[in-house]
């Protein structure tokens, strides 16, 4: 997905804004978040970002039963009973959104929104005195930035104008021109690593990571780079894999590693988006594991973190 305007009136297509961000950089930070990623990771904490376009989030704790949805559906795929409650039928769903329109009880959302550059430049700037104070900044997220990159750059550019600290959060999985065209304008990459084996990489994402790997390491010769770890348990998180990781910082001069334990987010929003959640079994490493792996990581010389 991309848009043929530049400058500030680029468009791209986010989901969130998220002020006073601690857990994306350093100091307090606005992430943007962008919409559509090429991974299909089962885990995804935020499932809502791995499609491209404005689709619809239920919300039936929120619904009073008014009817105005059932009415506003022109594919009559919303229904509502006394005993059973409001029903939505998928398949039908063209998503036009009238029924978000229609609701007044946030029941009903839409999730996803086209914006300019303009538009989030302006909201990024409303706090830049805490980023000044806090050594912050804002950082790009998705989703996977590198999707909409012509997007992306134009927003990263006028951000360095402005003085702005620029971060990238990313998988690595696109083309180098456009990953390139990026990074003219980030200071910190915080490089998303899922597993070092190609094919339990692709089992679980759905793409191999030679891609991602490649980019990395031409990321790390220009860019300064945190590596960023979903700390999974009976996945990612042996000592072995762990160790390996540590070498792949060493040999790349990372600054750090943070590991971001498994937590069962995007499993909520898997049911408001009306589709399975493909990671029923996961569990987040215990904390006595959790240290012995960051002990690991210190003794190979690197920095290390836990949830930033």
């Amino acid at each position: 997905m991309q848009c043929s305007k530049a400058g500030d009136n680029q468009t791209g297509i986010i989901f969130n804004i998220q002020k006073f961000s601690v857990h994306d950089g350093p100091g307090i930070r606005t992430t943007v978040f962008m919409k559509g990623c090429p991974l299909q990771c089962l885990w995804c904490s935020n499932p809502e970002s791995q499609d491209f376009s404005i689709n619809l989030m239920v919300r039936d704790v929120n619904c009073k039963g008014c009817g105005a949805c059932v009415e506003a559906c022109p594919q009559a795929a919303i229904t509502i009973a006394k005993k059973t409650g409001r029903k939505i039928d998928r398949k039908k769903c063209n998503s036009c959104l009238l029924c978000v329109d229609s609701c007044l009880y946030h029941s009903l959302n839409r999730c996803g929104r086209s914006v300019t550059v303009r538009e989030v430049l302006d909201e990024v700037l409303q706090d830049k005195p805490f980023y000044k104070n806090s050594g912050g900044g804002v950082t790009v997220s998705g989703g996977e930035p590198l999707s909409q990159s012509h997007f992306v750059s134009d927003l990263l550019a006028e951000c360095k104008r402005e003085g702005l600290h620029t971060a990238l959060e990313t998988t690595g999985y696109g083309k180098w021109e456009a990953m390139e065209k990026v990074l003219r304008f980030v200071d910190l990459v915080l490089f998303d690593i899922k597993h070092l084996d190609s094919e339990i990489h692709q089992r679980m994402t759905g793409v191999k990571n030679n891609l991602i790997l490649e980019n990395l390491r031409r990321t790390a010769k220009q860019n300064q780079v945190w590596l960023r770890i979903p700390l999974i348990a009976g996945f990612n998180d042996s000592e072995e894999h762990i160790k390996r990781i540590a070498g792949l910082a060493k040999e790349i001069h990372a600054q750090r590693i943070s590991f971001l334990p498994y937590h069962e987010g995007g499993k909520s929003k898997c049911e408001q988006l009306g589709i399975p959640y493909g990671f029923p079994d996961g569990k987040t490493p215990d904390e006595k594991h959790i240290d012995n792996l960051k002990r690991i990581i210190e003794k190979a010389g690197v920095t290390v973190s836990v949830g930033i």
